[in-house]
């Protein structure tokens, strides 16, 4: 089993900095404002030829009962519990504080072996806070500066005897541990999905949970998961970071993303704010299928619908989760206005599937794993392409193409060139004069005929050859 490697300390030390420099990627967001971390995130980390699972926490602070920087705090406990090894930062420029000596008379009553770095030591500006770190009693400081690599060598010598060579696979990107399994009941296991004796190991699905601030987004990863993984509370914008999380349902692996709320452009205007913002859209457009939260009391909002056509321009599959079902008044009515809504204002996307659901009690959350399922499923389709030249024989002469400066346009060929979402290639005598209505026709025929609803459907035009033409 891969060794852990927690990264604890008070806010602003350089956690989330090391942890980058650590899994060779900036997947975690830096920035100098304290407290920008609150979720723990795990990443694949590689020093030398040393592998293993890191995790970056919230910074630690001196905090109880149910305010944020207690819940953060725990975040970090839980971290710490998880580890087996520990790396205490503390910031040498700032020197040894009073929360520095009250985390480390927490972590020597610990069985949880404990390395203590003084971070940002480049040249000589942290020397003196780097000798006075020797007070908190966890033995000899190792002075570093996570920004600039320096000190690694020495990292490397604290963590071998660790950490296992052959760890973790040498691949980027989020942890595979911990993995949880088995639907909302999420019994915690320890490895993905297994293939059969002689199977490649099944790819986990790219599903990512977006949507506007306070809709439910880490209250539904959390009852996924049947643990709290994700920081939650009343407050709007409570997570900040894309948080990558290794799971399976029903035995199908999922890599589970949740992301910072989406508000409009132009109500972001703090740089840490569009830091989040534009990394849960990096986690959209690197998803498979995509979980749009709405709050189902407002229902779909000019927010949303801008939301869910940039994840069909994506090429994404969708589907909408209609979160605090369990707060409407009126059911019936709610989703006769949300289809309404729903069909004027997102067209190209007709027949996109949503489920009712409730973060809080996991009402219908399994309905909404087999519609991420289905979604993918559709979005992965191919279409032979005898039965496409079919189905435009048939389409075509119920209902052929006008006329064009009084001359007929010819529809010759279709073809499949690609899933993912499903990409069509219509051959035509002259392209540029088929009527968009007409392309619109086409498309929504082979949504029918073909039962692709919901995912994005792609329709190019090209110019067929004339057999006719002397080749020169």
């Amino acid at each position: 089993m891969a060794c852990t490697v927690a990264i604890v300390g008070r806010p602003n030390v350089g956690k989330s900095t090391l942890f980058n420099r650590l899994v060779g990627r900036r997947l975690a967001i830096v920035d100098e404002t304290p407290g920008v971390t609150r979720d723990r995130r795990e990443g694949k980390a590689r020093l030398g030829d040393l592998r293993f699972a890191v995790l970056d926490t919230p910074g630690l602070a001196d905090a109880s009962g149910d305010s944020l920087e207690a819940r953060m705090r725990a975040q970090a406990e839980r971290a710490f519990a998880d580890a087996d090894v520990a790396l205490l930062m503390i910031d040498a420029r700032a020197g040894v504080t009073p929360l520095d000596e009250h985390f480390a008379r927490w972590l020597r009553r610990s069985p949880t072996p404990v390395v203590l770095l003084a971070n940002k030591c480049e040249g000589r500006a942290g020397r003196d806070g780097a000798l006075e770190a020797y007070s908190l009693g966890l033995g000899e400081p190792l002075p570093i500066a996570a920004e600039h690599g320096e000190g690694m060598a020495d990292l490397y010598d604290a963590l071998a005897p660790f950490v296992k060579l052959d760890g973790l696979e040498e691949t980027g990107g989020e942890a595979a541990r911990p993995v949880v399994s088995g639907g909302r009941r999420g019994a915690r296991a320890r490895g993905a999905a297994k293939a059969g004796p002689g199977e490649e190991p099944a790819r986990p699905l790219q599903l990512a949970i977006i949507g506007r601030p306070n809709v439910g987004k880490s209250t539904l990863v959390n009852k996924l998961l049947g643990e709290e993984r994700m920081l939650t509370g009343p407050e709007p914008g409570m997570t900040r970071d894309a948080i990558a999380i290794e799971w399976s349902h029903g035995g199908r692996p999922v890599r589970l993303v949740d992301t910072a709320g989406l508000r409009r452009p132009a109500r972001v205007s703090e740089r840490l704010e569009q830091l989040s913002v534009e990394d849960a859209l990096r986690a959209a457009r690197l998803a498979q299928v995509v979980v749009l939260v709405v709050d189902a009391t407002v229902m779909l909002e000019k927010q949303d619908l801008a939301v869910a056509k940039m994840v069909v321009e994506e090429g994404r599959a969708l589907i909408l989760a209609l979160n605090k079902w369990d707060l409407v008044r009126d059911p019936g009515e709610a989703l006769r206005n949300f289809r309404d809504r729903l069909a004027t204002s997102l067209p190209q996307a007709r027949g996109v599937p949503f489920v009712s659901i409730s973060a809080l009690t996991g009402r219908n959350l399994d309905r909404l794993m087999d519609g991420v399922f289905s979604a993918y499923e559709v979005w992965n389709r191919r279409i032979p392409t005898g039965r496409l030249n079919r189905w435009l024989e048939g389409v075509t002469g119920r209902h052929p193409p006008p006329r064009a400066a009084g001359r007929r346009l010819k529809l010759r060929y279709v073809t499949q060139v690609k899933a993912r979402p499903p990409t069509f290639v219509l051959f035509a005598s002259r392209p540029a004069e088929l009527p968009e209505s007409y392309l619109r026709y086409l498309a929504n025929g082979l949504r029918d005929a073909f039962d692709l609803p919901g995912v994005p459907l792609r329709l190019h035009l090209r110019k067929g050859k004339n057999p006719y033409v002397a080749k020169g």
